[in-house]
């Protein structure tokens, strides 16, 4: 199995590490001390030697952070972990709403007069220390960075990844790394940039097409890059790790230890890029000592790789297209069982696993298969352990969130199914959030249109009801990288215009804390919109469908739809049995033709 079903932290232990912790931070005269869910590389996923902020409070989601002072720690959490915050975190931590609450607007409120504020400068990036010191200006209080006082503490810490980086195919990535390397150079020169230094390892990834096993269910390399105007890479890992793909990278790819990354920064000439978003603050200081010239700019490869190319797409196709298969099994089976009883969540994701790797291309999970029946459908990012795993009931909405690294695409689909019969509520807000899905799937927009005008197609027919969900509607997805990938999101908070070849989510949910949840995910890739007779000569963009599987017809309540949902939901049914039927058979190839048949 590649997911384990053991507790990743313990609530229990936290009062004793937070008790040491604010010993420590008393020797060093701190009143504060920052503890980021991040790592140096400033990605959203961290190794389990980088779980700092698990470690301290049990707090295991992807997003989040604690402050720690003497009387209060704060655990910043946003909306999707507001039920799971209360279940893994000790009385001794308060759970502080954000990004509703700011960082800094909380401190001025706990910290005494004159307090001292310490962080990690390789865990925060440099929009965060500027945006708290913009906040703290004028207070009386003092921002402080700090070796990690948790590293010392944390006396069984795991050892850092070691497994070497690999090569990704030119079959599989559309372009040479070098043709990446000499584009995205000649894009520097052209801003008057000499060097562009790059931190994410997703970034890294794509620019020099390889892959690697650092992140659990994230192909990605942990390492740094400088990326020259002339196309010229410094590439920067832990030793062993790059002696595989020497040949790969070529001479243009020098491959150097990660302790001399501080050295190269403060060996850069003319003005460099970093982006301030994803780039540490230890690296402007490194740089601000040395007299670099800092030019503050987006990471260089961010819209590049999210504008996939032709392979890109045509791989993610074939991709969800085998995914769908091995889940079209999948919801065949757990038909035909769950109603008999006996099944739990856990059963459900072995199951599931099971299906994918049948396939014989899975090469990982593409993140922790998320099954909560019943209440734990509530809890937007479960994660089933032992200890919490629950038996499916006749009555149960089971949300099932997954996904598959296949060498050729990364998947991520939702589908909420009900256990026997469905009562009118369930039915009534299923309905609503498959209204929204539908909105994302058929709408047209101009060029220039971001995530955030679009964020409310999803949530307009629970509006209407008065409901709501915490989460954006989509985020962007790599090809065999992160299934959460940036800069396009569907959300109210991003501003990033979308463009063709751009892969998203499309997840619009509703949860009802200690009774169900509801989520519905296709993921979707932007296009040039098909031509409409009579319209404006006007650019327009629109959504592919990329992932076929059915929707479970039992929770539509028919008498909410237009005809326009109700044609819509008919013909994605009609093309899901297209495309997935001659790939399943016997009583799987039954179900789907029962699933698929019209409303």
């Amino acid at each position: 199995m590649f997911q384990s079903f053991v507790a990743e932290s313990s609530p229990d232990q936290g009062p004793a590490r937070l008790a040491r912790l604010r010993q420590v931070m008393t020797a060093g005269g701190l009143d504060c001390w920052l503890v980021p869910r991040a790592d140096m590389h400033q990605g959203e996923y961290v190794a389990p030697c980088d779980a700092r902020l698990a470690w301290l409070s049990g707090f295991t989601g992807s997003a989040g952070f604690c402050a720690v002072l003497a009387q209060v720690a704060g655990v910043f959490i946003d909306g999707r972990y507001r039920v799971q915050v209360k279940e893994q975190v000790a009385e001794v931590f308060t759970p502080v709403h954000w990004p509703e609450i700011k960082l800094g607007d909380w401190l001025i409120e706990q910290l005494p007069a004159g307090g001292v504020v310490g962080y990690d400068p390789w865990l925060h990036t440099i929009d965060e220390i500027g945006t708290l010191t913009t906040q703290l200006a004028g207070k009386g209080f003092t921002l402080r960075p700090t070796a990690n006082l948790i590293d010392p503490l944390w006396t069984d810490r795991p050892a850092p990844p070691s497994a070497p980086f690999v090569a990704y195919p030119l079959e599989n990535a559309g372009e040479s790394h070098e043709d990446k390397c000499a584009r995205l150079g000649a894009d520097l020169a052209k801003a008057g940039h000499k060097a562009a230094i790059i931190t994410l390892p997703d970034s890294v990834a794509w620019l020099l097409n390889i892959r690697g096993h650092d992140i659990e269910k994230n192909p990605v390399p942990q390492s740094f890059a400088i990326l020259h105007d002339d196309g010229r890479v410094d590439l920067f890992a832990r030793p062993g790790k790059t002696d595989a793909i020497a040949a790969h990278l070529g001479a243009q790819v020098r491959c150097l230890p990660d302790t001399g990354f501080a050295a190269a920064i403060a060996g850069l000439t003319g003005s460099v890029r970093v982006d301030p978003k994803s780039a540490p603050q230890a690296v402007a200081d490194l740089a601000q000592a040395a007299g670099v010239e800092i030019a503050k700019a987006g990471d260089p490869c961010i819209l590049p790789k999210a504008r996939k190319n032709s392979t890109e797409i045509a791989g993610m196709r074939e991709a969800h297209l085998r995914d769908g298969a091995a889940v079209v099994r999948f919801l065949a089976w757990l038909d035909a069982g769950a109603p008999k009883g006996g099944l739990t969540e856990i059963d459900v994701v072995t199951a599931l696993e099971g299906f994918r790797r049948e396939t014989n291309a899975l090469l990982d999970i593409s993140f922790d298969t998320i099954c909560g029946t019943g209440p734990h459908g509530a809890i937007m990012h479960y994660r089933v352990t032992e200890g919490s795993n629950r038996g499916l009931a006749p009555g149960d909405l089971v949300v099932v969130d997954s996904g598959g690294q296949y060498l050729d695409g990364t998947t991520d689909i939702t589908r909420t199914i009900i256990v026997g019969t469905p009562d009118a509520e369930q039915r009534a807000c299923y309905t609503r959030v498959l209204q929204g899905m539908i909105a994302i799937s058929r709408v047209r927009f101009p060029k220039g249109v971001a995530g955030c005008h679009l964020d409310a197609l999803a949530r307009y027919p629970l509006w209407l009801a008065g409901q709501d969900f915490d989460h954006g509607t989509g985020h962007g997805v790599g090809v065999y990288l992160c299934v959460h990938e940036g800069p396009q999101r569907l959300s109210r908070l991003s501003d990033v215009a979308l463009e063709a070849g751009m892969i998203l989510s499309n997840e619009p949910g509703y949860y009802r804390e200690g009774a169900f949840g509801i989520r519905i995910e296709n993921l979707i890739v932007t296009i040039a919109a098909p031509s409409l007779p009579g319209a404006d000569a006007r650019a327009m963009l629109a959504f592919e469908n990329l992932t076929w599987v059915p929707l479970d017809r039992r929770l539509i309540d028919t008498g909410l739809l237009s005809q326009g949902e109700r044609d819509w939901i008919d013909r994605y049914h009609a093309d899901t049995l297209r495309h997935i039927g001659p790939r399943v058979d016997g009583a799987a190839l039954d179900w789907l033709k029962a699933a698929c048949a019209p409303l």
